[in-house]
């Protein structure tokens, strides 16, 4: 079986792992994928900015300092730039990495660059033909996006869906496969048993549906806990803030590390997002520890939750709150073996080696 020689990135932003206080789901899909085709014997390359840690073959930096220090603090801080050159420099920190990639490859060092901002990468993929470029895609593919991917389409160029619904607004690009996000489902344990609590984990924007769990909490008078990174704005001064007393309590953000505490006790995790999230990495770590997932029927939800064995889909706030009275027909046990079934790092490091190997 031919041992591939794959480099990859994720951005030039900040080291991997990221700062305290950052999440960043794409760098941990990454970084468990690279240390997972490791340990199989290939060969990976892992391209980051000088202080990036990661178990692969070789870390390549190639002289990069990560734009983004302590906090938001940057190496441009003291230059006068508006917004909009701002904006353009994020994108050449990425593609600096990116260039250096195809340099190596151009030299016959690899076989596949796999990169996860594939914006950033596309005008080099077009130019080098040759060369095998595989994306993972993280975020939603907008109608925008996919007519530049199709303006940028050449026969080299290849693309991962983490979900089948993430495809929809655009089902003829030249997909790879789907291949469902994993976790370290040892860093979850189960739980058999609950607190009395439910719990929203995520980042306090509308898309992610903060406001409307509150209103879910409030109108079946159930506690909720909420764990995200601070966010300052009218959205949450006006629709979360005002509702936060001994029932509804914001917890700030929870390491990585320390959330299992709170998934394992919760009765159920809501989900009532406004966007058509391509994956969702909370259900699978709530699933994993026993808690239920209640979510509302948009993007990957119907992929990753089995209505009425591991939570429950609704589309309403009305019908959520129907279903948190009958969270106690769930069968945590079953949340814990969707997950191991389905979820776990292995099974995505299986995929992404069958799928290069293909490929190759």
């Amino acid at each position: 079986m031919k041992k591939l020689r794959i480099a990859t990135m994720v951005t030039g932003h900040f080291t991997t792992p990221p700062p305290k206080g950052v999440i960043y789901a794409p760098m941990d899909i990454a970084t468990w994928v690279s240390e997972g085709l490791v340990k199989r014997g290939y060969r990976v390359d892992f391209y980051a900015p000088i202080g990036s840690k990661i178990k692969v073959t070789k870390v390549v930096s190639d002289g990069l300092q990560a734009l983004k220090k302590n906090g938001e603090e940057t190496v441009l801080k003291n230059l006068l730039a508006g917004g909009a050159e701002i904006g353009k420099v994020f994108n050449l920190w990425d593609q600096y990495l990116i260039a250096q990639m195809f340099k190596e490859a151009e030299k016959g060092n690899y076989d596949i660059l796999h990169i996860h901002p594939a914006d950033r990468a596309l005008p080099l993929a077009l130019s080098h033909s040759k060369i095998p470029a595989v994306y993972t895609l993280h975020d939603p593919i907008y109608p925008w996006r996919a007519e530049i991917f199709k303006m940028f389409s050449s026969p080299n160029q290849h693309y991962v869906s983490i979900s089948d619904a993430q495809r929809k607004p655009a089902p003829k690009l030249n997909y790879l496969a789907t291949i469902y996000n994993g976790i370290d489902v040892d860093a979850f344990p189960f739980s058999r048993n609950s607190g009395d609590y439910l719990l929203f984990v995520g980042r306090l924007h509308p898309e992610k549906g903060v406001a409307e769990a509150v209103q879910v909490a409030r109108r079946s008078n159930e506690k909720l806990l909420i764990i995200g990174p601070p966010v300052t704005g009218e959205y949450w001064e006006k629709q979360v803030a005002p509702y936060l007393d001994e029932k509804i309590k914001y917890l700030g953000y929870v390491p990585y590390n320390k959330l299992f505490q709170y998934y394992q006790k919760a009765k159920a995790i809501l989900v009532p997002i406004q966007w058509e999230e391509p994956f969702g990495l909370v259900m699978i770590e709530a699933m994993a520890c026993g808690t239920p997932v209640i979510a509302f029927r948009r993007g990957s939800v119907p992929e990753v939750v089995v209505n009425n064995k591991t939570g429950f889909i609704v589309d309403t706030i009305d019908e959520m709150v129907a279903v948190v009275k009958k969270i106690d027909k769930i069968n945590r046990a079953d949340c814990r073996k969707h997950v191991e079934k389905n979820f776990t790092i292995e099974h995505m490091v299986d995929r992404y080696e069958e799928e290069f190997l293909k490929l190759v």
